[in-house]
């Protein structure tokens, strides 16, 4: 079997998490009070932004365009502001009020349509032509069949030929197994480890950020995911109605081939 480049330092990089999880007094709001602070520091250039609001702007014809795990508006606001000359509405949902207080001073005017809910039960009515979820958020329902349920509901959302585009990373093959402690970040006055626990069985990856430093003390920055194979994921999209369009290794539509570490997965409406 083939073997890639670890996936950790993608995984890391996974927005919202929606659903319940192993680690013991996580839930959906969790992730957004530890990370919003940091989070557009922290992950700043994980993607090209620009690529990305260009491919979304193409694929999504007139719109208007929903995205799941909005998070801070990384992605949606610069995407509001492109589609604003073309008539193109953007709608966010995420289950983080942290999260989204970052959007609001990002995005002062409006321009992205908010909602404060998970990415299943609250997604807002439509249709739109395109939904897309970004850098590894799908693997952060974590719950049994919550990914079959976003699927689902996310199709029933979309215009009769819409679009729902998937950003994730590739596992590692074989998968990942046991625990794992590494430094992110170290400076005279501050360490940032990484401690992970993963369980190939289940597909799950579990972690905190602990981060020292003199004039802050300790402070704890908990994650948690259940990823899927692309392939996984095309079974999904089968299953709500969705059939395989593109698949490319990132932004910008790089080829993808058998050592891509990430993916972009562009699927349509049959």
């Amino acid at each position: 079997m083939r073997r890639r480049a670890p996936a950790a330092a993608l995984i890391e990089a996974a927005p919202e998490r929606y659903g319940s999880c192993a680690m013991e007094g996580y839930d959906a709001t969790t992730y957004g009070a530890a990370f919003a602070d940091v989070y557009d520091d922290w992950y700043r250039g994980i993607s090209d932004i620009e690529a990305t609001v260009a491919d979304l702007l193409e694929l999504a014809g007139p719109g208007p365009i929903l995205e799941l795990g909005v998070g801070t508006g990384r992605l949606a606001v610069p995407l509001a502001e492109a589609g604003r000359t073309h008539g193109i509405r953007v709608s966010g949902v995420d289950t983080s009020p942290a999260m989204l207080d970052r959007l609001t001073d990002r995005d002062p005017d409006g321009l992205v349509d908010v909602v404060c809910g998970d990415m299943v039960d609250d997604l807002p009515d439509g249709p739109f032509s395109l939904a897309f979820v970004a850098y590894n958020t799908i693997f952060n329902l974590t719950a049994d069949g919550a990914q079959v349920a976003c699927f689902q509901a996310v199709a029933e959302r979309l215009a009769p030929t819409g679009r729902f585009v998937i950003e994730a990373f590739v596992p590692d093959d074989p998968p990942r197994d046991g625990n794992h402690v590494s430094v992110r970040t170290l400076t005279a006055d501050r360490v940032v480890l990484s401690v992970t626990v993963h369980d190939a069985a289940t597909q799950t990856a579990e972690g905190q950020f602990v981060e020292l430093s003199e004039s802050g003390g300790v402070r704890l920055r908990p994650w948690s995911i259940r990823y899927e194979t692309p392939a996984g994921l095309d079974r999904l999209a089968i299953g709500a109605g969705f059939e395989l369009e593109h698949r490319w290794a990132s932004f910008g539509r790089r080829p993808f081939g058998p050592d891509s570490a990430r993916h972009i997965s562009v699927y349509r409406k049959r």
